[in-house]
């Protein structure tokens, strides 16, 4: 079935007009993605009208469970399969509920960083974004480094550097806590309302959190940017840098996903486009991908607080290979 609820179509469209007409007179001026007003559109006045438009450009379900009692759920706190050709949730699992992203808090982090910087800037890495514990996830920068933005996106989505997004806070913000205040008020304007982050890499925070349908929106917003798929497609990249002392340094990359690694091997049928992974203790196991099913349909799955990496890639497959055809 369209997986429209009348209820969340409404509450989503209500949330999406509160935030697009400026909510709180934010200083960051966002270009509204959703102008439910726009005369192309030829919306009508009616309000009902607005809302199934609205919801109409969505994979929208009820809050019920569905298709957990078929897999290996217990694994994992949270998941979904978003058929973005049909509209439809085939596989739902505690989507709304309150979860640690971790690293795929970078989903957002480098949309952001497409849309509103320019990849050809020169980032000099300061002393505050290689101030990082031992265990940290990290690209391998130290100070005085310059990397391009583009560069620096690669490592922020291939190595999860988390060197490496806060350089890029700092490069489009001037401070990791303003970016932050960017990220969350273009997850509203997404419709992810029930998100907030304070952080751009996704170290632990108790007030750091999003939830399986809303990583669904901001995700489904990233793809539409050939930029960004760039990023997730891309198994191994080289980047060319100099050090502060202008000598030139090189880096190879290879993705964290371990479709691209061999590590793992995608239900028959299935062919891995790209996606996030990421990992704490607190938020566990966690990925966001994007595949394409054997009809060419593009499906994103998503998986959060995995009991253990093997774990979540076999939730992966079992969700995939029974919802995402």
């Amino acid at each position: 079935m369209r997986c429209i609820n009348k209820f969340t179509a409404g509450f989503l469209s209500v949330i999406f007009c509160f935030t697009a007409a400026g909510c709180g007179g934010s200083e960051t001026e966002i270009t509204n993605r959703y102008d439910l007003y726009d005369n192309s559109y030829k919306i009508s006045e009616d309000a009902e009208t607005e809302q199934v438009f609205f919801a109409d450009r969505l994979c929208v379900g009820g809050f019920e469970n569905i298709g957990t009692d078929t897999t290996d759920s217990q694994v994992a706190a949270g998941a979904g399969v978003f058929n973005t050709a049909s509209g439809e949730i085939p596989y739902a699992q505690n989507i709304y509920d309150k979860l640690y992203p971790a690293s795929t808090t970078k989903i957002l982090t480098a949309y952001l960083a497409i849309q509103y910087g320019n990849l050809d800037d020169i980032v000099t890495i300061s002393e505050n974004a290689v101030n990082l514990d031992s265990d940290s996830s990290n690209c391998g920068l130290i100070a005085g480094d310059r990397m391009t933005l583009r560069d620096l996106l690669f490592g922020l989505m291939m190595k999860s550097g988390n060197d490496a997004a806060i350089a890029i806070a700092e490069h489009l913000s001037g401070s990791c806590e303003a970016f932050a205040a960017k990220m969350n008020e273009e997850a509203r304007l997404l419709g992810a309302t029930a998100s907030h982050f304070v952080n751009p890499n996704g170290l632990p925070d108790e007030n750091h959190y999003t939830s399986v349908y809303d990583l669904y929106l901001l995700f489904q917003e990233a793809i539409g940017n050939e930029t960004f798929c760039e990023l997730i497609k891309t198994p191994s990249y080289t980047t060319n840098y100099t050090h502060a002392d202008g000598t030139a340094a090189t880096q190879d990359w290879t993705s964290t996903n371990l479709y691209f690694t061999g590590e793992a091997t995608a239900p028959e049928g299935f062919s891995v486009i790209g996606g996030k992974t990421g990992t704490t203790g607190e938020a566990g196991y966690c990925l966001v991908l994007l595949s394409e099913n054997s009809v060419g349909q593009r499906i994103i799955s998503i998986v959060l607080k995995a009991d253990c990496r093997s774990n979540l890639y076999l939730l992966m497959n079992q969700i995939l290979s029974g919802y995402g055809n």
